[in-house]
């Protein structure tokens, strides 16, 4: 009986200097050989250690400078390459995840180990959120959360984004605001009973421009429900609005009457045209100016438009250029 207990005693001391070398070394811990000679409790301490804070990165003192590029976090090579182009290292890139895919833990690890916060855009194309809601795929939750975390890397999530347009399968011709909210909480809450609070959770709309007759406080789950509030928007050549002001300013009106939260902008990106450069300028300047803005995430690839900046010459320059004289990015760690 004293030897068990001074094994464990040993064993709960370098459980204690491993969970310390997580937050240390950046590299999540497991159990090397030898894992079947512990016993289940002292291989519980080891394999979990405190949840990652994030709370220094939900208001950072930089605003975030992120990137959604083309099979990126999975490998890399877009994201370095952008990264080059505009002579400006991203701290926050975007991993696109089907609801019932299994947690995208290579994806989460690449872009950590780079200094960068992952960005999910869990997308629930083939499950109804009345559905969720309901706790039909709980299972399959309670699963994501407990690999979430058991990597413990912090992370973003906007579930079921754009919810107020009808251009998804959970947009507004699918879902009602009632059916979003409910899936939203019943998530959330799986999530905190797992003990995954190493996720930001991100409620994120489309600018109100593209869906003006939709109110969003019926999509609100509450300031207990998240973390940060998003908005998705883009600026293109000669429709629309043409300024951050225009395109974000009735959004985040809209959002600052129902939270205080801090906003993120999750995906935006500039249309080419005669006024790309300085609508680009326009993008990085305002959101720096802003007080309720924390940063924002270009979506560098091809899409309804050619939105890539990184292979032009002058709208590369001018967007790494300008992000450096105000300041954008940091070392998420």
């Amino acid at each position: 009986m004293k030897t068990r207990q001074l094994v464990l005693s040993v064993m709960l001391i370098v459980a204690a200097f491993l969970g310390y070398a997580v937050a240390v070394d950046r590299t999540p811990v497991t159990v090397a050989a030898g894992r079947d000679a512990l016993s289940e409790d002292v291989v519980a301490v080891i394999e979990r250690p405190q949840p990652y804070d994030v709370t220094a990165l939900l208001q950072p003192e930089h605003k975030y400078f992120g990137v959604t590029v083309q099979n990126a976090p999975r490998d890399m090579t877009g994201v370095q390459s952008f990264a080059k182009n505009v002579q400006r290292k991203p701290n926050m890139i975007s991993i696109f995840a089907e609801f019932g895919d299994p947690y995208q833990t290579r994806e989460v690890r690449n872009a950590y180990a780079y200094g960068a916060l992952p960005i999910i855009r869990w997308e629930p194309f083939d499950q109804k959120l009345s559905d969720i809601a309901k706790g039909k795929y709980d299972k399959y939750a309670r699963k994501y959360a407990a690999a979430v975390r058991r990597l413990n890397l912090p992370v973003v999530i906007t579930f079921a984004h754009e919810m107020n347009g009808f251009w998804y399968s959970w947009g507004t011709q699918a879902a009602t605001p009632d059916d979003f909210v409910g899936a939203w909480k019943r998530l959330h809450d799986i999530f905190e009973q797992a003990g995954a609070t190493n996720v930001i959770w991100t409620w994120t709309p489309n600018v109100i421009s593209g869906a003006p007759k939709v109110k969003l406080d019926r999509y609100w789950p509450g300031d207990e429900y998240v973390d940060w509030a998003g908005m998705d928007g883009y600026l293109t050549k000669f429709y629309g609005p043409q300024t951050f002001d225009q395109l974000f300013g009735p959004t985040i009106t809209a959002i600052r009457r129902l939270t205080q939260v801090p906003i993120l902008i999750v995906e935006t990106g500039v249309e080419p045209g005669p006024n790309r450069i300085v609508q680009l300028k326009d993008l990085l300047y305002s959101t720096a100016e802003s007080d309720d803005v924390i940063g924002l995430v270009y979506f560098n690839q091809p899409g309804r438009v050619l939105w890539q900046i990184d292979d032009n010459e002058e709208a590369a320059g001018v967007w790494g250029r300008h992000a450096k004289k105000l300041g954008y990015g940091f070392v998420v760690k």
